[in-house]
């Protein structure tokens, strides 16, 4: 079967030598910052040598997640591309089912497939490296940089930690006739809708947390205003190319519908586009856990990001409530009275379901992708207990 995303594969050789040729580093007050000849920062492969994983320490690990995996993905209309790794090497994979019924062609390893809300992570990235590189600050007001924004007190940090108090774009934009349907909404629309249609805030700023979509196309709107390129150019120049992330992209509405993988209803029935699928930075990143791992390992080099700013990433913002749930900036959180913290970010997004967690203490990697509807996605949370003190039980068939 032929391989129909050629055209988003980057020679990796050209990739070294254009991170060679186009960055330099720039000192700043509490690091270094890697910046292009464009004047953006981007994202360096981590240089330092990870230790060598053991044959005994991989034959047992390898055991055990395979056994999870089998009993997970058992049945044979599973759709399914899964990835555990440590110290960015891979322990063990495994990749199933359709990419596309329609054209028999696979889900494999070279396979991207929508990765749904974990495209958060990678968006989040994006803007944090542009505070590393003082081109904007956590605390600015967002009116500064998209002028015609209507509410004055929500900011950089309000975005990233879903505490801007924003109605989702999906409710607003259905009600009353706010969008004709039959127009792609894209993230420009949403603002101008919020002004037009004089959306209210659905509770005052950064007085509670609610998971919201429309903070993070708000934050795609960021990227391209601060950097003057395209969503989709920007996070191939900071991070894409220079990681590597050679099966990795934004998807077109106008150019992609034709060559992507469709995701499937429960039932296998296809989905097709909608009006909301062209809005972009909490969501529409496709990509293979492969490509994420490439992403991950990167994110412990020393000069990723500032040690200060990388703190405030893996730390809570919304304790208005007594639980174990918060959110970072820019990754889902679980905070235990001991032991340590449990970071992960799920996805879904019409059939397509995904599930992303980094056991940072272990530099532990685990990726799921699936583009037929489906809640195995997120058991994976229990293989945490193969590699450390999370308090999850391998053989708990239950779902969170």
């Amino acid at each position: 079967m032929t391989f129909k995303f050629t055209r988003y594969i980057f020679p990796l050789v050209a990739i070294v030598l254009f991170t060679a040729s186009c960055s330099k580093q720039e000192k700043t007050e509490e690091g270094i910052v890697k910046i292009n000849k464009n004047g953006i920062p981007v994202m360096m492969p981590l240089q330092e040598e990870l230790p060598r994983l053991s044959k005994a320490y991989l034959n047992d690990k390898r055991y055990g997640v395979s056994r999870f995996f089998e009993k997970t993905w058992s049945e044979k209309n599973d759709n399914v591309a899964f990835l555990v790794a440590k110290d960015g090497q891979i322990i063990y994979e495994n990749y199933m089912g359709f990419a596309n019924k329609r054209t028999g062609e696979m889900i494999t390893k070279d396979m991207p497939l929508h990765i749904a809300s974990v495209s958060k992570v990678l968006t989040s990235t994006a803007v944090l490296m542009l505070i590393d590189a003082k081109k904007i600050s956590l605390d600015q007001k967002l009116n500064t940089i998209i002028t015609n924004f209507p509410y004055p007190e929500v900011t950089i940090q309000t975005l990233l930690n879903h505490r801007s108090g924003m109605k989702n774009y999906a409710y607003f934009t259905f009600e009353n006739g706010n969008w004709d349907k039959h127009k792609t909404l894209t993230n420009e629309d949403i603002v101008t809708v919020m002004v037009e249609k004089e959306i209210p805030l659905e509770t005052k700023t950064d007085t509670r947390f609610s998971y919201c979509n429309t903070n993070y196309a708000m934050l795609a709107l960021v990227i391209e205003k601060v950097t003057g390129l395209t969503y989709a150019e920007a996070m191939k120049e900071m991070i894409f190319n220079p990681l590597g992330m050679t099966n990795t992209f934004v998807f077109d509405i106008n150019k992609d519908r034709d060559i992507i993988a469709p995701s499937y209803k429960g039932n296998n029935m296809e989905i097709g586009i909608d009006y909301l699928d062209g809005i972009y930075g909490d969501k529409n990143i496709y990509s293979t856990p492969r490509d994420i791992l490439k992403f991950d390992k990167a994110r412990y080099a020393p000069f990723f990001l500032n040690a200060d700013l990388l703190k405030k990433v893996y730390k809570g913002y919304s304790y208005e409530s007594k639980g174990t749930r918060n959110y970072g900036l820019g990754i889902r959180l679980i905070e235990w009275e001991k032991g340590e913290p449990f970071y992960y970010h799920n996805g879904w997004w019409h059939g397509n379901t995904s599930c992303f967690i980094n056991l940072r203490k272990e530099k532990v990697t685990m990726i799921v992708l699936s583009n037929k509807y489906t809640k195995k996605t997120y058991q994976t949370k229990r293989l945490a207990a193969l590699f450390g003190d999370y308090p999850f039980k391998l053989n708990d068939d239950g779902e969170e």
